[in-house]
């Protein structure tokens, strides 16, 4: 799918794809080039390739051959999607990248199913204005910390 976004003198061929062939080296790349790699592995390259292999639903977002932009998501497709990673090269945000990143990664799943997520601090505002509501009892355990007896 491609969508041509026109904004001011900026034009943008971006193409979308589902369930890329995404190397390590590429998905690093763009979560540096959002930011989200301040809350991400990328110098574990295992980890890294972990992430993707075992992702249920990866959309990307090309702008020519340049990868611009990606969501990546964990699911049963019918009760849950946790969209753990959404992240827009920080020269192409704000032109709907994002927004087309996640009606795609809805449009796999089954019509109950909700599409959750932690928002990275900078990202607090968006998310409401694209539809989300946000949740007040979220909570996460880290792999390292055990359970109090």
């Amino acid at each position: 799918m491609t969508n041509v976004i026109n904004q001011k003198e900026l034009t943008l061929r971006i193409e979308y794809k589902l369930h890329p062939e995404l190397s390590e080296t590429e998905f690093t790349d763009i979560l540096n080039r959002s930011s989200l790699a301040e809350r991400r592995p990328v110098d574990d390259k295992a980890c890294i390739e972990g992430m993707l292999k075992n992702a249920d639903i990866i959309v990307s977002a090309y702008d020519n051959d340049k990868l611009i932009g990606v969501a990546r998501s964990v699911t049963d497709f019918h009760y849950c999607c946790y969209l753990s990673d959404l992240a827009v090269d920080e020269a192409y945000q704000k032109h709907g990248v994002g927004k087309k990143l996640i009606d795609m990664t809805q449009a796999q799943l089954n019509e109950k199913c909700k599409i959750i997520l932690l928002s990275a601090p900078s990202a607090r505002e968006y998310y409401p204005k694209v539809g989300f509501t946000q949740h007040p009892s979220a909570w996460t355990l880290a792999r390292d910390i055990k359970l109090i007896k």
